[in-house]
């Protein structure tokens, strides 16, 4: 696994996370009531924002062709170049949902987009920051499954569906799967199964990191990794609108409350 490494002042203010949008799922007039949600949400933190980390599914399905990108969420993306406009950074992370994005928001927005999790340094704080997906022990079929979306002979053969073929296979391969914490079970707290607690256990033994902040589960956790290190689960935006805030000294889970 490749780790990049990123650094951020905080200067008074506070770094937000969030995961699991899953912006055009089930529908889209749910998408679009929960699409205006978030923009609330963004338009709540931004004065406080150093930096907003946005941690993976973000959307249920995207799809870079080479000169089309997927319609809709105008208004999210109009929020979010305001909120570059004004010099706020802004981190995407790809999950499994929207592993296929490529450089639109990089080019157009100045975001990066990360594939792979990343060692994030603020202030006296080390965390590692990724959607979670495929990493830790067993999900074995999904992993052999993201072998093939992430590999370049499938992504190549699958430009050459025409983008409204594309798109449709695409959304109901999405739609198919299960996004709300009633149909995954998500609500479930696994133990010493949570795969990504086990990750998280794992790493610590070979590298200290005071937080590791992780999506992908749809269940909003944190617990102890060690004495000295703490796993977050981000939860999702379906159902529990949850997020995480660090502020120099700690993190913390939030729910949006209007």
């Amino acid at each position: 696994m490749t780790i990049s490494s990123h650094s951020f002042p905080l200067n008074g203010k506070k770094i937000f996370f969030a995961s699991d949008f899953h912006l055009g799922a089930p529908n889209t007039e749910e998408s679009k009531k929960r699409e205006q949600k978030i923009i609330r949400w963004l338009n709540q933190i931004e004065d406080e924002a150093a930096a907003i980390l946005l941690v993976g599914d973000i959307f249920d399905f995207w799809f870079e062709y080479k000169e089309v990108i997927p319609k809709g969420f105008i208004p999210f993306i109009s929020k979010i170049h305001d909120l570059r406009a004004k010099q706020i950074p802004i981190l995407f992370f790809t999950g499994n949902h929207d592993l296929w994005m490529k450089n639109y928001f990089t080019e157009e927005l100045g975001i990066p987009v990360y594939h792979h999790p990343i060692e994030l340094r603020v202030e006296h704080k080390q965390f590692l920051v990724g959607h979670g997906d495929g990493l830790g022990p067993g999900d074995q079929s999904y992993k052999l499954l993201k072998k093939v979306f992430t590999n370049s002979v499938a992504q190549w053969a699958f430009r050459w569906l025409h983008p409204d073929l594309g798109v449709r296979l695409a959304k109901a391969w999405s739609g198919s799967s299960r996004i709300t914490n009633l149909q995954k079970d998500e609500g479930r707290f696994l133990g010493e199964g949570e795969w990504l607690w086990q990750y998280a256990k794992e790493l610590e033994t070979r590298t200290h990191h005071d937080y590791y902040v992780f999506g992908h589960r749809h269940l909003p956790l944190e617990l102890a990794v060690g004495e000295n290190a703490t796993y977050f689960n981000l939860g999702e935006w379906v159902t529990q609108f949850t997020y995480l805030v660090f502020d120099g000294e700690k993190a913390s889970l939030k729910t949006f409350q209007e």
